[in-house]
């Protein structure tokens, strides 16, 4: 079988044939395996029980039907020695739980699959798992995010909230998206206390470091060279070590400090250069010990790397660099091309690794291995490199692969915290000078701790840590600029001075700075007189050196800025909020304001004035109190509202009280027109729309006054005033 999968075969969607179901005697689905010879399956040690037979179903063979309609079935059972349960290390962490199963018929030939040792950060991958919805099985798709742990297992972060590994999939092989190679199995799934879901898997080379066995099915080179392993185990007595070189080398080796580090292992140093395999051995997941997963007492604490702390270890004494370079391109899984040359592949591959490379001045070409180290430093790959003796190309390294990166780093922060400390700070003034901020003394603090990390960068005399694995450096004690920024203002700095020639920021005197990246405490450990000398250990700094000689970790002071920068930048949305409801705020009052002067006709009233006043002060004092102006025009709007709905209220009962109420009315404007909008007649209009004269012509009851009667005979007149006489 080819060591490297077709580049085609994860495009398959089919159930693959390596695929296994495992059902107990109950006939419960238990989990999922992978068929790794013709009668051998591995699985989670947690699915199975030694001595308890299983029933292993090869759901993928000859469509997943057998002849008949039944999918092939075959007793099996734990392998004699292949099985590791679940075990918690110090750290309570899990490691094992990995198992071997015999078949007691084998399987076809083509139906078998083969590990694959292969570097897993960041790759995308699959999983084929029988979980209680999906018996007949299904893809689950993740993505590798980091180590878990110190046994060497990794982390899966599902694709999707869906597809997190549910029980049935524990043993289900993980498959690298762009090899199609099976690199491990699922061990099983964790959701945290907030919700979190995330899957783990063990690598080819963990499961090979429990199971040996598995060895002989598994493809790839080892990522240790043979000449880089240790030459003492756990039960062999322990070797002397160089204790500070192993401390930075297992810090290094954990994910701190920077992204390239460089020391010497001169040949006759037979203690450093066994520290060195030490630490190699003990990071790498087939190799390690179990000093790697227990923390034995009798290493000193903070020697020991954990597993996965490396991903390829090379001595390239003799090595031409494309050889270099293929053999990194294995790992990184870039053998789709092979015709291609293995740098550009590496340059053009997406993919970084964390390596270690030895001997690099003793390389059948160290110029051209430097630049192909160049290239995976731009990929993003993390790189230890040990010379075998300081010269021109240790020093060509350090400033191509090291000062000079980090002087570009260094500009980077630098610009990055002037921009916090001058536009950033400058808005933040102008809002914090509009409207009162939740808590102003937390925008100074961050303004005054990003003005320190400015100043001190600034005025600190060397670009870098210089140190082969070297302890973390860190900043000198913190010492506040000439003039702390505030808002409002930019941060007042020393102008920018040449790195090699600073001046010393001077100790503060007052009350402690606020605190910027950590220091560590502790006793330092003392000098060796006999140890021989590093060209890449930090440098003492003489009694007296001002502190801005101290080296300085660029990584801290990056930290220190992405928290400065998210509370910064929150602060700085809080207040653009706060301006937008204030200019809200003055909207409302003055429109509630000119509601109010309409209901009154500009009458006094003086209870509603005292708040629209108390609201308006309180919009125009600067800087404004967004929450109690709220709350006064907030009682304004109520008040006039009220008003409102009592004038209203009045309209609707006068409306109610009279004899022709307006909707009985015809149409028109109810009063003095008809339908059609022209004037009617006086004496046609309702009684009480007419004009008062005509009004006061007839009686209460409608009838004509007196002087509307119709004319009466002259004599029928007489006789009303005469009492009634007879006419003569």
């Amino acid at each position: 079988m080819s060591s490297a999968p077709s580049s085609a075969a994860h495009l398959s969607l089919r159930t693959p044939l390596w695929a296994v179901r495992i059902r107990r005697g109950d006939g419960e689905i238990a989990g999922a395996g992978v068929l790794l010879s013709r009668d051998r399956v591995l699985t989670c040690a947690h699915v199975v029980t030694p001595g308890e037979p299983v029933t292993a179903e090869f759901v993928g063979a000859a469509g997943g039907r057998a002849p008949g309609g039944r999918v092939p079935a075959v007793t099996a059972r734990v392998d004699e020695g292949a099985y590791v349960p679940e075990a918690l290390d110090t750290d309570q962490d899990p490691r094992g739980d990995v198992a071997l199963l015999r078949l007691d018929r084998p399987r076809p030939a083509r139906e078998p699959v083969t590990l694959h040792r292969l570097s897993a950060p960041n790759r995308t991958v699959r999983m084929y798992g029988f979980p209680h919805e999906y018996n007949g099985g299904v893809w689950f798709r993740a993505t590798i995010v980091g180590g878990w742990g110190r046994d060497g297992q990794v982390q899966l972060v599902p694709a999707t909230p869906g597809e997190v590994a549910a029980p049935g999939c524990s043993g289900a092989g993980v498959v690298d998206d762009r090899t199609g190679a099976v690199i491990g199995i699922v061990l099983t799934s964790v959701t945290d206390r907030l919700g979190n879901a995330f899957s783990s898997m063990s690598p080819a080379e963990t499961i090979v470091q429990h199971l040996p066995q598995v060895a002989a099915w598994t493809r790839g080179r080892t990522a240790v060279d043979d000449r880089l392993r240790s030459r003492t185990g756990s039960g062999g007595g322990r070797p002397s070590l160089d204790q500070p070189f192993a401390l930075r080398l297992a810090a290094w080796l954990r994910g701190d400090g920077d992204q390239v580090k460089i020391s010497v292992v001169r040949p006759g140093d037979q203690i450093r250069a066994e520290t060195l395999r030490r630490a190699i051995t003990l990071a790498d997941r087939e190799l390690r010990t179990a000093d790697s997963v227990g923390r034995a007492s009798l290493d000193a604490p903070g020697t020991v790397p954990s597993a996965g702390g490396h991903d390829l270890a090379l001595d390239v004494t003799g090595a031409t660099a494309a050889d270099t370079a293929e053999r990194v391109a294995e790992r990184m899984g870039l053998w789709q091309h092979p015709a291609g040359p293995a740098v550009e592949r590496i340059r053009t591959g997406g993919a970084a690794l964390t390596l270690v490379v030895v001997g690099v001045d003793r390389a059948a070409d160290p110029p051209a291995l430097l630049d192909l180290l160049a290239v995976l430093r731009r990929g993003g790959s993390r790189l230890l490199l040990v010379f075998r003796e300081p010269g021109p190309l240790y020093e060509r390294a350090r400033a191509e692969l090291v000062d000079g990166p980090d002087r570009e780093r260094r500009e980077r922060l630098v610009a990055r915290l002037r921009e916090l400390t001058g536009p950033l700070a400058a808005s933040l003034g102008d809002a914090m000078a509009a409207v009162r901020a939740d808590d102003p003394k937390q925008v100074h603090d961050a303004l005054y701790r990003a003005g320190l990390a400015l100043h001190l960068l600034t005025g600190t005399q060397q670009p870098r840590e210089r140190s082969g694995h070297g302890a973390a450096g860190t900043p000198a004690a913190p010492a506040p600029p000439p003039h702390p920024p505030s808002p409002g203002a930019p941060a007042q700095e020393p102008p920018a001075r040449p790195l090699s020639a600073p001046a010393a920021p001077s100790a503060p005197s007052g009350p402690a700075a606020p605190s910027g990246p950590a220091a560590p405490s502790g006793p330092a450990a003392p000098a060796d007189p006999a140890a021989p000398a590093d060209p890449a250990a930090p440098a003492q700094a003489p009694t007296g050196a001002p502190a801005s000689s101290a080296p300085v970790d660029l990584a801290a002071y990056e930290r220190l800025a992405d928290r400065l920068e998210t509370r910064l930048r929150a602060a700085a949305d809080r207040l653009d909020a706060l301006r937008r409801r204030r200019a809200e705020l003055a909207g409302r009052l003055d429109g509630y304001h000119a509601l109010h002067r309409s209901l009154t006709e500009g009458a006094e009233d003086l209870d509603v004035d005292a708040l629209h006043r108390r609201a308006h002060r309180l919009l125009r004092t600067r800087p404004c109190d967004v929450p109690a102006a709220e709350e006064a025009v907030a009682a304004y709007t109520d008040l006039v509202e009220r008003a409102d709905s009592s004038r209203r209220d009045r309209a609707a009962r006068d409306g109610r009280g009279r004899e022709h109420p307006t909707r009985d009315r015809p149409a028109g404007d109810g009063h003095g027109q008809d339908q059609h909008g022209q004037d009617r007649p006086a004496q046609d209009r309702p009684a009480e729309d007419r004009p008062a004269q005509d009004r006061s012509a007839r009686d209460r009851h409608g009838q004509p006054a007196r002087h509307e009667q119709p004319a009466q005979p002259a004599g029928e007149e007489q006789r009303q005033r005469g009492g009634g006489g007879a006419p003569s």
